[in-house]
């Protein structure tokens, strides 16, 4: 039995740790063995301390250290207080040892003589039944693993006795190694403890439990793991690098120290899809700190030298393996089926209404499937190859004009995704688009309605009804593929919104979904951020603060996305032009703000032709079709004194907000289609309008009509007047009254097309004789106008963007005499065409473009490459210069803006990848949203919802004998968010070793 037990405590300066101190120091005079001396490390003030009695008396003396100390370090200014042949005890002001603690440690101690350490079972101080720490373990990449923590005592581990360590916090070193067994500075908490029992393994002892000594602790006490999520995933972490640093063989560190940064990277993207966001910057700052540790690195690596006696094989077998781990992940079985059987989408009669759809579909448009491309309306080639349109979506030079460089429109990003789906030809891309547009729409009404409503038959009917949107209808016989995509992403967009608060899954999905939404329509930018306030406000009024978290990062890569744009147009103080839509400017029909027009808007149709029904009806009678949408809005206006009346009247602010945003667009022109100023598409704004209307009418459906017969009764009459009001645009494509056409390849003559392929940049400078008898200029690289090079930089363009053509332009077809062939083909252009103004052309401009005709022939260096139905096509004899590339600092701009774009939507997407935990997690929420009051579902625990982002306080596993799940709370705001556990972070980091 040692001769002599020596307790030295830690401690910290303030009225509650001073509590705890005198609450410590009266259990060590309680004890049934009480130590012989007791030394108070205060790291911080001392004079209270010294001036207490009661702590005075107890201690054989008072070290004052600095506030920042650490435990490691106060422990070493104690040591030289401690005799010769003394254990020492190492406690913190926090730790209450019970009244037969230390007799037990003794005896444990007494009894195995190879016991290098005894280590006691650590409880809770205010629930002495809930074990804190009973051992410790790592992996084999120095993952710290918990053998027993969270858990409710009931003497399960009480057979335990052999572990590789321990916490340190109430750990007993025996006087023969208490010199070459010190703590290491470099560490902190628990992982000062693992440590030493590492080094006291190699070193020829080992650590021994003893679980019938307990010891009452708090989370916050200096021998402890910070307590702030940041801090305490930075220390873990950091821990972990530095052992793998100090335990690989000297060989290997230089290899491992290059893997820090890689492996930051790596694990900060399964972070992400782990639904871990906040462990990112940690990660980072743990994998720099290590990096440049040379001198601690050095040391701890000098005392496990000093003290090693045995083989790094001594501590294999107390290690935890990554299969221990994943065994209490795997519940056997999966974690499909109550997704599916909850949505019902199949026995719901869902699938059937997606596929009735299809039939509706390929029966309106029915000979679109064998068109190569879609043309018009707004609608243009797309680029032959993806790369040239994922060019198209970065900043840099633009596909018209003559050095125009700046940023793309965000739709060209959206663009470019649709055309990577069909890699081949990217401009059937847009063919499939149409051709599925209606079973899409139905599919994305279906589960926008889940949020609303769990009846089967009322989510058929909101994606019928969605569907059916005479917007929408409208912009598919129109060709407008901007209205469509945001048609299509909006019911996604509420789908995943609705939930943002709840996870970060749900939160990165509908990021994404925000940004695609803004990207097709600029001018739902303002309604959308002006919900998102509204979101935001009621989330912090429940208090709910990590769900507000959540909804802030909704908009971050819109921002990231719209950035240039706004910056650009806001240097040249054109800041409304942001707005503008983009794609093709087209001047097709759209409501206006006449009474008609404003009428038609009312009524949720985007033109005043009511979808078609004036060339049915007549225009006198055409404006009573809104009489059909009657149903439905009364419907909606009901949900506000139905029994959930809050999700009611919040749909009802989404109507108003989608439909104030239609009435302002068509008083706003920002674009130019050949010098004549177009409004803003106001079709984008009834669809969000659409949204809330038809989400209102569900609400009203689902709690306020309570008779079965009265709910179908009216469901059906809103559905077919809703399908009555469709049939003159479902009819419109084989009327002949739809814009649709079997669009060309190019809107450039074939020749160039050809001499272009590939999307080479050959530069065509197109000359537009207008009836106003002026001269419209434009320059389009490659072999045509398409659909991802326009850019509203130019479109909203009132002076000149990049290189100025006009006076060039103007003199190649005056008497001038210079080299015009010359000037040309220094600007990288090799063709000129003559088109002709579409629509009738008038005397002027036909007078216009014979007299260009005339003089491109006697012009030379011109040769004229034939008449085609786009014009007269001349091309330079002479080969014309190479495109100017970027200057370096384009070039860094470039690289800068497209870095961070793309870290952020990366950022989301991995936010949004759901995993086995996620789904779990989402399921033991209900779907619907707005239920008063919100209770989550109650499911049976699993083992891998031990832990989520927001009850996650020790990234460290918890793994004990029977592979039962710790102990978890719950976060403020009821969120579940579910992450993957160590174990799939182990195999991330499986061919990164450790010894």
């Amino acid at each position: 039995m040692p001769a002599r037990v020596h307790a030295i405590i830690v401690a910290r300066p303030g009225s509650s740790a001073r509590a705890q101190l005198l609450r410590t120091l009266d259990a060590l005079r309680s004890q049934t063995t009480p130590p012989a001396a007791i030394t108070l490390v205060m790291c911080g003030d001392a004079a209270s301390a010294r001036e207490s009695g009661a702590i005075a008396s107890s201690v054989e003396g008072i070290i004052q250290a600095r506030g920042s100390t650490s435990f490691a370090d106060a422990v070493e200014l104690a040591r030289p207080r401690v005799l010769e042949g003394s254990a020492v005890w190492l406690l913190a002001h926090d730790t209450a040892p019970h009244e037969r603690a230390l007799e037990r440690l003794v005896g444990t101690l007494e009894r195995s003589p190879s016991a290098a350490i005894v280590a006691p079972k650590l409880v809770q101080t205010d629930n002495d039944r809930e074990i804190v720490s009973l051992g410790l373990s790592m992996t084999t990449l120095g993952r710290a693993v918990e053998l027993a923590a969270g858990e409710l005592d009931q003497g399960q581990h009480d057979g335990s006795d052999d572990a590789l360590g321990a916490d340190i916090r109430g750990m007993l070193i025996r006087s023969e190694v208490r010199d070459a067994l010190r703590p290491d500075p470099a560490l902190a908490g628990a992982d000062q403890g693992l440590d030493l029992g590492v080094r006291a393994r190699l070193g020829g002892g080992r650590v021994v439990l003893a679980p019938s000594a307990r010891v009452s602790v708090s989370p916050d006490g200096p021998g402890a793991l910070p307590t702030a999520r940041g801090r305490r995933a930075f220390a873990t972490r950091l821990a972990q690098l530095h052992r793998r640093l100090v335990y690989a063989p000297a060989i290997a560190v230089p290899f491992h120290w290059l893997s820090l940064l890689p492996l930051a990277l790596w694990r900060s993207m399964t972070d992400l899809v782990s639904k871990r966001p906040e462990a990112v910057a940690p990660e980072w700052a743990a994998a720099v700190t290590a990096m440049f540790r040379f001198g601690a690195i050095a040391r701890s690596r000098a005392r496990i030298r000093s003290f090693r006696t045995s083989s790094w094989s001594s501590i294999a077998p107390l290690r935890v393996s990554s299969s221990d781990l994943r065994r209490r992940l795997d519940d056997g079985h999966g974690s499909e089926g109550g997704a599916a059987s909850e949505l019902r989408f199949f026995s719901g009669g869902g699938a059937w209404a997606v596929l009735g759809a299809l039939v509706v579909s390929l029966a309106t448009f029915t000979m679109v499937l064998a068109w190569p491309v879609l043309g018009g309306g707004a609608l243009l080639p797309m680029r032959e190859t993806v790369g040239a349109l994922w060019s198209d979506a970065a900043w840099g030079l633009r596909g018209l004009g003559v050095d125009v460089v700046g940023p793309a429109d965000p739709f060209a990003g959206v663009l470019a995704v649709l055309g990577s789906l069909w890699p081949g030809a990217p401009s059937f891309s847009l063919v499939l688009l149409w051709v599925l547009a209606l079973p899409l729409a139905v599919l994305g009404g279906w589960f926008a309605a889940t949020r609303v409503t769990d009846r089967a038959g009322l989510r058929i009917f909101a994606g019928i009804v969605w569907a059916l949107a005479p917007t929408f209808l409208t912009a598919l016989v129109d060709g407008r593929p901007a209205g469509v995509l945001v048609h299509l992403l909006l019911p996604w967009l509420f789908h995943a919104a609705a939930v943002s608060h709840r996870s970060w899954g749900a939160a990165g999905a509908a990021s994404i979904l925000f940004a695609a939404v803004a990207a097709c329509a600029p001018s739902l930018a303002p309604a959308l951020l002006l919900l998102w306030v509204v979101a935001l406000g009621i989330t912090l009024s429940g208090a709910r603060i990590r769900g507000a978290v959540r909804l802030l990062w909704v908009p971050v890569p819109a921002v990231a996305l719209f950035a240039p744009l706004v910056l650009w147009q806001l240097s040249r103080g054109d800041l409304l032009s942001v707005l503008a839509d983009p794609g093709a400017v087209w001047n097709g029909p759209q409501a206006t703000g006449d009474a008609a027009g404003r009428l038609a808007l009312a009524t949720g149709f985007p033109t005043s032709d009511m979808a078609g029904w004036a060339s049915w009806l007549g225009v006198e009678v055409a404006p009573w079709v809104g009489v059909l949408l009657a149903p439905l809005a009364l419907l909606a206006l009901a949900s506000s004194v139905a029994p959930r009346w809050r999700a009611g009247v919040t749909l009802l602010v989404v109507a108003l907000a989608g439909l104030a945003t239609a009435f302002l667009a068509v008083g706003i022109a920002v674009s130019f289609a050949q010098g004549v100023p177009v409004a803003i598409w106001p079709g984008s704004g009834l669809s969000l309008a659409w949204v809330g209307v038809t989400g209102a009418a569900l609400v009203t459906l689902d709690t306020a009509l309570s008779m079965p017969r009265v709910r179908v009764l009216s469901a059906a009459v809103a559905a077919l007047s809703i399908a009555v009001c469709a049939v003159p645009a479902l009819a419109a494509f084989h009327a002949d009254s739809s814009q649709l056409r079997d669009g060309p390849a190019s809107t450039l003559p074939a020749y160039v097309a050809a001499q272009a392929g590939a999307d080479r940049q050959t530069g065509t400078l197109v000359l537009t004789p207008q009836n106003d008898g002026g001269l419209a200029t434009e320059v389009a690289w490659g072999g045509s106008e398409t659909l991802s090079a326009q850019t509203t930089i130019l479109s909203t363009a009132t002076e000149m963007r990049g290189a100025d053509l006009t006076t060039l332009a103007v003199d190649l077809l005056s008497a001038r005499d210079f080299d015009a062939a010359d000037e040309l083909g220094n600007t990288g252009i090799s063709y000129v065409l003559v088109a002709q103004v579409s629509g009738e052309e008038s005397d002027r401009a036909r007078s216009l473009r014979t007299a260009a005709v005339t003089s491109l022939d006697q012009r030379a260096g011109f040769v004229q490459a034939g008449s085609t139905d786009r014009g007269v096509l001349y091309r330079l004899e002479a080969e014309a210069s190479p495109r100017d590339p970027l200057s370096s600092a384009q070039q860094a701009t470039a690289r800068l803006v497209i870095t961070i774009q793309l870290v952020l939507v990366l950022a989301a997407l991995l936010l949004s990848v759901p995993t086995r935990a996620s789904r779990r997690a989402a399921r033991a929420r209900s779907r619907i949203v707005g239920l008063a009051p919100e209770e989550p579902l109650v499911l049976p625990r699993h083992p891998e919802d031990r832990e989520g982002p927001d009850d996650h306080e020790d990234p460290r596993a918890s793994l004990n004998d029977a592979g039962a799940p710790a102990a978890d709370g719950t976060t403020g705001d009821g969120s579940s968010d579910a992450q993957e556990t160590d174990a799939h972070r182990e195999q991330d980091e499986r061919s990164d070793h450790d010894r």
